[in-house]
C-alpha cells in the first residue's frame, strides 16, 4: 500500500484526521514555510506523509524573521522558524501562535583557525558575526552574561546564517554564531573551528518551532492537527534517516555534502511540546526581556496551544 495511503488510514484510525475533513481537504495545496538550513528540512519530507489528495509547497526563507512574518501575514499557512523570531512577535501581540516544536541543537560559535582560540572568553575584542533578532544571538548574550562579558565587549558584526561562512574564510570576522550547515562549513573546509555549542545555558539546545496563524488554529483546527502529525512522521523519518537528511539538504538546498555529515551530528529534529520545551520557551523570553529585545513578555496563554501535540503523544502512547 502507498506510504500516504497507510499514513491517511492510519490518522482516521486514532482520530487525528477526521474523514469530513479529509474529504474537504481533496486538492488542498498547504504552503509551508521553511528556513535555508539543514534543521529546518523536515519539511522538505512532508510530501511522503501527506494524506491523499493534499499537497504540500514548501517556500524557503533566509531568515526566522522573514518566517515569522510570512505566518502573520498568511503568506504561508504554517512556519517552522526560530523561537526568538517567535516571541518576538508575541510580545509585539502578533496572531503568531506555536503548536508543536521543530528542533533543537543546530547552533554552534565558530572561530577562525587562524586565530587559535580555545576558550568563550577569547572572543573579547573580536569580530563577531551575529544575525541580530535570531535564536542565536540571544545564546550568545546569555553566554556573554555567563562570561562576566556583554556585546560591549566584542565587535559585533551583523551578518547572515548564509554569508558567515563566507566572511569567516575572508577574514571579515574572527568568529560567529551561526547555524548548521554553516559552522559544517567553516569546519570542513579548515577555516574554521568548533569553539564551542552554546547549550550550556538555562535554555538547553531549544532552537525551532513550528507555529501557524491564530485565525488557522481557530477556525482550520483539523488542519492544525494533520499537519503536525505530517510534521512529526517527517521528523521522526530524518533523524532515523541521516542519510537521506543528508540528500534532501544537498538537493533542495545545495548545500555541501562534506559540510552535512558533520552538521547533521548537531542536528535534533522533533515536534512535541514536552514541559521542558515550555520551561525553555519561558526562561528564553525572560532572557529577552532583560535584555531589552522585547518590551513586554508574550502571553504564553495564547502564544502556545499545546492540545495538538498533547493529543498526537498520547495516540502515539
Amino acid at each position: 500500500m502507498p506510504t500516504h495511503r497507510r499514513t491517511l488510514l492510519a490518522g482516521i484510525s486514532t482520530g487525528l484526521v477526521a474523514a469530513p475533513f479529509v474529504a474537504r481537504a481533496q486538492g488542498t495545496t498547504v504552503k509551508m514555510g521553511a528556513l535555508k538550513l539543514i534543521h529546518s528540512i523536515s519539511p522538505h519530507f512532508y510530501e511522503r506523509f501527506m494524506p491523499a489528495g493534499m499537497k504540500v509547497e514548501v517556500i524557503p526563507f533566509e531568515s526566522p524573521t522573514e518566517g515569522k512574518n510570512a505566518v502573520v501575514t498568511g503568506s504561508v499557512d504554517f512556519g517552522a522558524f526560530g523561537i526568538a523570531a517567535g516571541i518576538l512577535g508575541a510580545a509585539a501581540r502578533e496572531p503568531v501562535v506555536v503548536v508543536g516544536s521543530c528542533c533543537d541543537k543546530g547552533m554552534a560559535i565558530i572561530a577562525q583557525t587562524s586565530q587559535n582560540m580555545t576558550r568563550f572568553s577569547e572572543l573579547r575584542g573580536k569580530r563577531v558575526g551575529v544575525w541580530p533578532g535570531s535564536t542565536q544571538e540571544v545564546f550568545f548574550l546569555e553566554r556573554l552574561r555567563m562570561e562576566g562579558m556583554t556585546i560591549r565587549d566584542v565587535q559585533s558584526v551583523r551578518v547572515s546564517f548564509s554569508e558567515m561562512p563566507i566572511m569567516l574564510a575572508r577574514g571579515d570576522i574572527d568568529a560567529y554564531v551561526g547555524a548548521e550547515p554553516g559552522p559544517g562549513v567553516s569546519i570542513s573546509s579548515g577555516a574554521g573551528k568548533l569553539l564551542e555549542y552554546p547549550y550550556s545555558t538555562p535554555m538547553g539546545a531549544l532552537n525551532m518551532i513550528f507555529a501557524a496563524h491564530a485565525d488557522t488554529v481557530k477556525n482550520r483546527p483539523e488542519l492544525v492537527r494533520t499537519m503536525l502529525k505530517v510534521h512529526r512522521q517527517a521528523s521522526e523519518y530524518g533523524m532515523a534517516n541521516p542519510n537521506e537528511t543528508i540528500e534532501m539538504a544537498v538537493q533542495k538546498l545545495g548545500m555541501r555534502r562534506d559540510a552535512l555529515e558533520i552538521s547533521i551530528k548537531n542536528v535534533d529534529l522533533n515536534w512535541q511540546m514536552t514541559p521542558a520545551m515550555i520551561q525553555a520557551s519561558r526562561t528564553y523570553a525572560e532572557h529577552m526581556l532583560s535584555l531589552r529585545q522585547i518590551r513586554a513578555a508574550p502571553d504564553f496563554a495564547t502564544f502556545f496551544d499545546t492540545r495538538f501535540s498533547d493529543e498526537l503523544a498520547r495516540s502515539a502512547a
